[in-house]
């Protein structure tokens, strides 16, 4: 994140939807230009808002920066790397 009256740098990478979400997208990958993980969630949402689906699947997805889990921490403090990619991944049914 970057420090209070600074602007974090956008970087360029992908995201990449599995299952549920790619389905939702109607797309298996797609560019991201963010900061942060909350600013590629929320621009995606924008891409995708003909589709409610696409909101809905990504309240209940995991995702992976880089291969990283990021768990419960705060999009808003999951900066991005360039040349990076987000999986969005869905709950996965059977195992």
């Amino acid at each position: 994140m970057a420090a209070p009256g600074t602007a974090a740098r956008q970087v360029a990478g992908t995201i990449r939807y599995w299952a549920a979400a790619k389905a939702a997208a109607g797309t298996a990958e797609e560019p991201y230009l963010a900061a942060t993980l909350a600013e590629a969630l929320a621009a995606a949402r924008e891409r995708h808002a003909g589709d409610p689906r696409f909101a809905r699947v990504l309240l209940r997805c995991s995702f992976l920066v880089d291969g990283t889990p990021v768990g419960t921490r705060d999009h808003n403090a999951v900066p991005l790397p360039d040349g990076g990619t987000v999986e969005v991944l869905p709950p996965f049914a059977g195992g």
